[in-house]
């Protein structure tokens, strides 16, 4: 009987403390080949100890568990200073969206911080600034570049809203060294 009793002691402690786990699934990414997903699950384990993420290149979605909401926001604030963008699903967690742009008229804008891990990703990033009004030109854009730099006469917060739109994000100036 005391067996019995510790067992269902066990089972419920663990099923209890397995319900206590915070999630917090955040869409509309941008995962365009398997090192987006690698680099997205590795930034989190890297960055964020005691949270795992979850990529789906399938769904656009990155799904980050953790223990707490402190632990899960930790995670989320790693993948967005990774270039990653989305829209959480849980309201305790929060998206930082604040690139450093401050909605004025420029003609040139240093970038950085944006994932590029791969070719699709430097091809979409060229689209995405391509479709900005008065975006003339960029430089700079390549595999894993930690800066790169915009052309025209445009906004500055267009780009990063052009960027957010297709789940990446950024900084305005040079990266640090």
């Amino acid at each position: 009987m005391k067996t019995l009793f510790l067992c269902l002691f066990a089972a419920s402690a663990t099923f209890i403390s397995a319900q206590a786990d915070v999630t917090d699934k955040i869409t509309d990414v941008h995962l365009c080949c398997k090192s987006c997903v690698s680099v997205a699950q590795k930034t989190v384990a890297d960055k964020a100890p005691g949270a795992t993420a979850v990529a789906s290149q399938e769904d656009e979605t990155i799904t980050v568990t953790g223990p707490d909401n402190a632990t899960v926001q930790k995670a989320v604030d790693a993948l967005i200073k990774g270039g990653y963008f989305g829209t959480s699903t849980n309201p305790d967690i929060k998206i930082n969206a604040s690139t450093g742009a401050k909605g004025e008229s420029v003609k040139t804008l240093d970038v950085s911080g944006v994932h590029l891990c791969c070719p699709k990703c430097v091809a979409a990033v060229k689209k995405i600034l391509g479709g900005v009004p008065g975006v003339t030109g960029n430089s700079g854009i390549a595999k894993d570049a930690k800066t790169f730099q915009v052309t025209g006469d445009f906004k500055d917060s267009d780009v990063f809203a052009a960027l957010q739109k297709a789940g990446l994000t950024g900084m305005v100036g040079t990266a640090a060294p």
